[in-house]
């Protein structure tokens, strides 16, 4: 005897079909997650897995915890077989580019690392550059500035003129030297002279070891002027002058490889807001003066 009970799927037909069409989506979707998930990790014989890990170093330099973590990741990734450093900056602050310079110059050790320089690579990014193999520069990009600043502003006679008096407890003459409410003595000047001074010959010394030149070259090239991309080649403080599609030729070369290559690019931009309003009055000076020497830094004031 036949049952007359009707199965769902005849009882609801638009809405089982319903139901097939979003489990048929949730399939798709589970597998594309599933295959981006372990993509990276799939092996096929006879394809190259080769890769050109980029690192992007844009505006004022403040900060290197990024630029190092994504360097130490592009260390270990053993698809990874040539480093490209894409940079775009005036310099900034001296301990995080020796930071970078430092790690640059250790992976260059076991995978090429080759510097593209954008609009501008100066200062602090020229330092950055000096641990990379090569150096490849836009015959207009502005670079060098080899040299360290300290900026110090006295506001002293604006508040004499508005009655206001500075009155500062310390436990040395050089406790407050800087402050911007006083003026500097003798002794404080020599003291932030002799700091600029040790930061500076730290400079030089790496440009000399890096570019593999006299120290005594360095140093005439060292005045803290800029120069054309053009001009940093004829002085051998750059390499070659290109693009950044040169500058991949050159690493393929270096490392190698012949026809397509992948590429891995980091690391995600995260401007705070104090970056973004120094990374403009850099611009401006830029602009104005025509070099991106001129940093405004907080609160150590120094700048390379």
């Amino acid at each position: 005897m036949q049952s007359n009970r009707l199965t769902f799927s005849q009882r609801h037909p638009f809405l089982f079909g319903f139901f097939l069409i979003i489990l048929a989506m949730v399939l798709i979707m589970g597998t594309m997650v599933l295959f981006y998930s372990v993509k990276d990790k799939i092996r096929l014989p006879f394809v190259s897995h080769k890769k050109i890990g980029i690192v992007n170093i844009e505006g004022t330099i403040f900060s290197s915890r990024n630029v190092l973590d994504w360097l130490n990741k592009l260390k270990k990734d053993p698809d990874v077989v040539g480093i490209l450093i894409r940079i775009n900056s005036p310099g900034g602050v001296v301990a995080p580019s020796q930071e970078i310079y430092e790690a640059v110059k250790e992976i260059n050790k076991v995978k090429p690392v080759v510097v593209s320089m954008g609009a501008v690579a100066a200062s602090g990014a020229y330092y950055i550059s000096c641990g990379a193999r090569k150096i490849i520069a836009n015959p207009g990009t502005i670079t060098g500035s080899i040299g360290v600043l300290a900026k110090l502003t006295c506001i002293k006679k604006l508040l004499d003129k508005v009655g206001v008096e500075d009155e500062t407890i310390t436990s040395g003459k050089f406790k407050d030297a800087g402050s911007p409410f006083k003026e500097l003595t003798p002794d404080q000047k020599k003291y932030f002279q002799d700091l600029v001074k040790d930061l500076y010959n730290q400079f030089i010394t790496a440009v000399a070891q890096g570019r593999h030149m006299d120290l005594n070259k360095v140093k005439k090239l060292a005045d803290g002027r800029v120069y054309t991309g053009r001009q940093a080649k004829d002085l051998g403080l750059v390499d070659y002058l290109g693009n950044m599609d040169k500058a991949i030729d050159i690493l393929k070369n270096i490392c190698h490889i012949k026809g397509e290559v992948g590429f891995v690019e980091g690391p995600e931009k995260k401007r705070s807001l104090i970056q973004r309003i120094v990374g403009a009055i850099a611009k401006k000076d830029l602009l104005l003066k025509n070099t991106g020497l001129f940093f405004y830094i907080i609160p150590s004031q120094f700048s390379r």
